[in-house]
């Protein structure tokens, strides 16, 4: 059944878009992505309107104004990260589901817009420690913004049992195929 909505959201380093691009491998879900805005700088590797739609702080007020997002939300200071309502769209005018890799906060205020036609999946890091191992493994931010993301990420856990259901990533692949059985029960039912 498509038309359904598919909610991620963890702290940064959970591992919740590694597990968002093995869920969009999975053709038994008839998923697309939901590409999200931001403002932040590009990565070396992202690709605008396939990662983010990279977007100026001028441009995304300007379509906060517009009220052109399901949800938004700063945060870090003039750096918005948000859902296009017209993703949505494009994705539903598909005939597809869709998948959100978004904040906590995102991922709530989704939910609670759409309730019985989306199911939100937290993502939970087996420990703190672990999530600022992964973030230096990473090697793609500075020593600043990987201790914003670790004191942001102890903020961001405090929101998980306002969620349908949480994993704890200590093995991906159990993620992986826990997550997969919650979607097909989700999106066959």
């Amino acid at each position: 059944m498509a038309g359904k909505l598919v909610i991620l959201s963890a702290p940064s380093g959970s591992g919740k878009t590694t597990i968002v691009k093995e869920l969009l491998q999975d053709n038994d879900f008839n998923l697309e992505f939901s590409i999200s805005a931001c403002s932040r700088q590009k990565r070396e590797k992202e690709i605008h309107g396939e990662d983010y739609y990279f977007l100026n702080v001028a441009d995304f007020k300007q379509k906060i104004d517009g009220n052109e997002f399901l949800e938004w939300e700063e945060v870090y200071e003039n750096n918005f990260y948000g859902t296009l309502k017209s993703e949505i769209d494009r994705i539903s005018k598909k005939g597809n589901n869709v998948i959100f890799d978004v904040d906590v906060v995102g991922g709530l205020n989704i939910k609670k817009q759409y309730q019985n036609q989306a199911i939100a999946i937290f993502i939970m890091p087996p420990s703190i420690e672990e999530l600022e191992n992964r973030l230096r493994k990473r090697n793609t931010d500075n020593e600043e913004t990987i201790q914003k993301r670790v004191a942001k990420a102890s903020s961001e856990l405090t929101f998980a049992q306002g969620f349908d259901y949480i994993i704890i990533n200590d093995n991906l692949q159990n993620a992986i195929i826990e997550t997969k059985k919650l979607i097909s029960n989700f999106i066959h039912s």
